[in-house]
């Protein structure tokens, strides 16, 4: 596909040109005044600043988990590694054991931290601005941790996933 020069841009040439971008996959948590967790799968996860340290993420405006995750007010950014498929899976298809099989304790905020996480991110939501079809959430860090162990990304591209190639 090329550019064609002009006019506006379809939706599905926009996002069949942006599948050719590798994105990070992980998993945002929260968990419910009641106890319940909640968790939805996002490719949108980025840093953003570093003073104050902040993050971000675009939930579609169709999904279920988020409003549910914007009323806890924070959430835990977990990313996944390159053998955490399943783990992805298990999250998209809202398995009804995906947090006892994967979860791995509470992050400050209350937050579920997934078992084999690459890295955790916990936050408190700083702002939520209107995007499109989607919505940019802004989070203040208040927590982070780093996987011990040397582990490599899972990543979605071209319509699958994968792991990117060792550095040197």
């Amino acid at each position: 596909m090329t550019g064609s020069g002009g006019g506006g841009v379809v939706a599905t040439d926009f996002r069949g040109v942006l599948r050719h971008y590798p994105t990070g996959v992980a998993v945002i948590t929260a968990r419910e005044a009641d106890g319940t967790p909640v968790a939805m799968v996002v490719g949108t996860f980025t840093s953003v600043s570093l003073e104050p340290p902040l993050v971000g993420f675009l939930p579609d405006r169709s999904s279920t988990s988020w409003p549910r995750i914007r009323r806890v007010g924070s959430f835990c950014v977990n990313v996944l590694a390159a053998d955490q498929e399943d783990v992805c899976r298990a999250f998209v298809t809202k398995a009804p054991d995906r947090f006892e099989r994967h979860a791995a304790g509470d992050a400050v905020s209350g937050s579920p931290k997934l078992a084999g996480a690459v890295l955790w991110v916990d936050c408190d939501i700083e702002t939520v601005l209107p995007a499109g079809d989607h919505e940019m959430v802004l989070g203040r860090v208040r927590d982070l941790g780093v996987s011990p162990e040397a582990r490599p990304p899972l990543l979605f591209w071209r319509g699958g996933y994968g792991a990117p190639l060792p550095p040197g």
